[in-house]
């Protein structure tokens, strides 16, 4: 265990309940050890503020798990904070129309830098740190005592050694065979948890996907840009849409995105998958005076193609004058963005001023943050990164 020692200004704030450990609150970070080591923070009277651990995640430096000064961070902790993530979760789990949601929420439930995803049965571990990491065995063993599950797998999503690891790792169970499938609001999906970082669906954005079938593409064309496997298409069609059109940079977007067509009856041959930069698509688009009901637009917070390179935090108003050329009148524009560094209103403005340099007006239909499964520390409202908004042109 280590000792630290936490800088007066940040005190109350910690106090609070505010999770995330970073360099800058502490008065002499040569006090740090190793990646999992327990960290034990005290205030300029040496007295006891919280308890965490060493774990470098983007900006942090570790994470804060109890401001009990008695509570181990040890099995009997992880038990009950994964024993209260799953009976928050009663209601996915006895669900009939979806089986894939997440079950833990990193700090959101208690424990900073590890989400544990459902899929049909299966688990997937994705650590966000090689602090939480080296806790895994500990934390796989409170696992088995509280589920029952057909297998657990594991990705690695943080720097060792200046290298960025993704590990896709088979741990436990029973191998399945991929791809696996899952059901969201009656649709289906082909999820694979054996091929890097990214499974097949993004959970997060189920409440949009559902909005975007239930309310908005009913008679409409519909353009998917950073379409990745086609999900918001595929809930376009099922909604109604005359026509989707999908765009993504990468060739594994196209079998992808037929695959889930394919899975819910979607004849993909009626509908459009283009493997395209993005931002020469709205050119072309543009020159070729093609324009679209609704336009779906949830780019990564960073991107890099051979001619663009896009930061959502400098990069999305431009991006949205984009859209807004290819949006009919009385259009919807879907614009999301996960970049933790855009806090809701800034994004908000970006739209606002997108629309007054076009010198248009717009309206704001809904707007949506994180799905209910994945909880948010009301002390770290950081952690709600996704912000979605649908803006109809006007």
């Amino acid at each position: 265990m280590n000792k630290i020692t936490l800088k007066k200004k940040f005190t109350d704030k910690v106090k609070s309940g505010y999770p995330l450990l970073t360099a800058e609150m502490l008065e002499d970070p040569s006090q740090l050890g190793e990646e999992g080591d327990i960290l034990i923070l005290t205030d300029h009277r040496d007295e006891f503020i919280a308890k965490g651990f060493q774990g470098k995640q983007n900006k942090g430096i570790g994470w804060l798990v109890t401001w009990e000064q008695d509570e181990e961070i040890a099995k009997l902790l992880f038990i009950n904070r994964l024993r209260a993530a799953i009976g928050r979760r009663k209601k996915w789990f006895s669900s009939s129309d979806t089986n894939a949601f997440r079950v833990f929420n990193g700090e959101g439930d208690g424990l900073g830098g590890l989400t544990i995803d459902y899929f049909n049965g299966h688990y997937l571990f994705t650590w966000y740190s090689e602090g939480i990491y080296l806790m895994r065995e500990e934390l796989f063993s409170a696992f088995e005592e509280l589920v029952s599950y057909k297998s657990i797998y594991g990705k690695k999503r943080f720097d060792t050694k200046g290298r960025y690891v993704e590990d896709d790792d088979f741990i436990k169970g029973e191998r399945p065979s991929f791809p696996l499938v899952v059901k969201e609001n009656g649709a289906q999906f082909a999820v694979y948890l054996n091929e890097g970082a990214m499974v097949g669906v993004f959970l997060d954005q189920r409440d949009v996907r559902r909005a975007i079938r239930d309310r908005y593409a009913e008679g409409k064309t519909v353009l998917n840009t950073f379409s990745y496997t086609g999900a918001f298409s595929v809930f376009a069609a099922l909604g109604g849409a005359v026509k989707t059109t999908s765009v993504d940079l990468a060739n594994r977007s196209v079998p992808k995105t037929i695959e889930q067509f394919s899975m819910n009856g979607i004849d993909y041959e009626a509908q459009d998958i283009l493997v395209r930069d993005v931002f020469r698509y709205f050119n072309y688009a543009v020159k070729n005076e093609i324009k679209f009901d609704l336009v779906v637009m949830d780019p990564p917070s960073f991107a890099r193609s051979k001619k663009n390179t896009f930061s959502a935090a400098k990069d999305y108003k431009n991006l949205m004058k984009q859209a807004i050329d290819i949006t009919e009148n009385n259009g919807v524009i879907v614009a999301s963005t996960n970049a933790a560094n855009v806090p809701m209103k800034k994004f908000q403005r970006f739209i606002d001023e997108a629309f007054k340099e076009k010198g248009l007006k717009y309206e704001i239909l809904e707007t949506h943050t994180l799905p209910e499964d994945f909880a948010v520390s009301s002390s770290f409202t950081e952690g709600d990164y996704l912000k979605v908004l649908f803006v109809k042109r006007k």
